[in-house]
């Protein structure tokens, strides 16, 4: 009996073993997808690349189990994909609850899929139950891949820091001389790393809160994900009402301290208020425009007007619900359709990356993006705003706290 006993308690240690090594890699692989598709790089368009300054406002990877820093056989965005595709920036967001049954079109809160994540992952179980402890999690874990990529990922706080981000990337004599082992052998510019939030329910219906995301690193936020919470209206929720009163709180707060204010997946109600009431740039971080794409959580044309009158910029993304398609070409036409309307200083790149979506590519191949912009006619210098120079104008300064000194502590 005690034979058969210690049996079963191994096979069960087995199965703990397996599940919790092997399970956290099957989900990320059958929900952050690489359905490769033909793509046209021309040399042209690779040498144009590697001179920009490439910005992307959304991207989730820090919600799965595997390092930043290491070339990844799953999913869409690590260090070594970016340093290939020669990105400047990466925004980061800390995503902290989905509801069952995940949709666009309704979802309760009363439901999540991160808690199983948090638990499978063996996360701290100081994650388990507080969503704000797992976004200190998450910007926990981007300083470490920060300070163990020997000066090769770098957290933007500041704009002073961006500003030195820039100048390094520009001058090899920076960083030419020391190879970096830990993403290639070969010497490269460093890459920033930015911190946001994906629905600001992480801050548990406490303003204060908001000044412990601060001062942890988020310099951006959404205020609503798949569902509505206690600060706004969700594109995907139930209600899909407007600002509470924390919410507009909330937006006071997050421009005099010096965090963006993030629109995308709010309701329409949401962003009507935003946009009245915003005093400093504005984005919508990730998506499409109902234009090219009529999908619910995309931009209508005056939402696309009113986000360019805040200053703001419009992120577009390469999955089906954003723009109708996975092809490089669909994301050009949405980012065409912007300038259209509001110039070309209003769009840049929202590709939600390591976000539950299929892509056509991953951020390895951004340079797709670049061709479709060059065969849609685009100049070289609107290529330049398009792929990163919007974004970081906006971010530059949407960081900066309105009264300067101003900070929490």
């Amino acid at each position: 009996m005690r034979k058969i006993l210690l049996g079963g308690l191994a096979l069960i240690l087995l199965a703990a073993v397996l599940f919790f090594t092997l399970a956290p890699g099957i989900v990320e692989r059958g929900m952050n997808q690489v359905v490769a598709i033909p793509l046209k790089i021309t040399p042209r368009a690779q040498a144009l690349n590697a001179k920009l300054q490439i910005a992307d406002m959304h991207a989730d990877t820090l919600l799965w189990q595997r390092s930043v820093l290491a070339r990844a056989d799953r999913g869409q965005v690590d260090l070594p994909r970016l340093i290939a595709g020669n990105y400047a920036l990466q925004v980061f967001s800390s995503v902290t609850k989905t509801p069952k049954g995940q949709n666009y079109d309704a979802n309760s809160g009363d439901t999540d899929n991160i808690t199983a994540l948090t638990i499978a992952d063996l996360q701290p179980p100081r994650t388990w139950g507080s969503l704000l402890q797992r976004s200190l999690w998450h910007a926990q874990k981007l300083h470490r891949y920060a300070q163990q990529s020997d000066g090769l990922l770098r957290v933007i706080t500041t704009p002073d820091e961006l500003n030195r981000l820039l100048a390094d990337r520009a001058d090899p004599s920076r960083w030419s001389g020391q190879p970096h082992s830990i993403a290639t052998r070969v010497p490269h510019p460093p890459v920033g790393a930015m911190l946001s939030i994906e629905g600001l329910q992480d801050m548990e219906g406490k303003l204060s809160n908001l000044d412990v995301l601060y001062n942890a690193g988020f310099r951006m936020a959404g205020l609503a994900h798949f569902f509505d919470n206690d600060v706004a209206g969700s594109m995907h929720g139930e209600a899909k009402g407007g600002l509470t009163p924390l919410g507009r709180q909330v937006v006071r707060r997050m421009e005099a301290i010096g965090m963006v204010v993030d629109i995308a997946h709010s309701s329409h109600a949401t962003i009507a208020e935003v946009l009245a009431m915003a005093r400093r740039p504005v984005v919508a971080s990730h998506g499409g425009v109902q234009a090219t794409c009529k999908v619910n959580r995309n931009l209508t044309d005056d939402e696309i007007r009113g986000v360019a009158r805040t200053s703001g910029v419009i992120g577009i993304g390469y999955w089906d619900a954003a723009i109708c398609s996975t092809k490089p070409e669909a994301a050009a036409a949405a980012i065409a359709h912007v300038r259209d309307v509001v110039g070309i200083d209003y769009v840049g790149l929202g590709s939600d990356f390591d976000g539950a979506v299929t892509t056509g590519f991953d951020s390895s191949q951004i340079a797709a993006v670049t061709q479709a912009l060059i065969d849609r006619g685009f100049s070289d210098a609107d290529i330049a705003k398009v792929m990163g120079g919007n974004v970081l104008r906006v971010l530059r300064a949407g960081i900066a706290p309105s009264v300067p000194g101003k900070r929490p502590v």
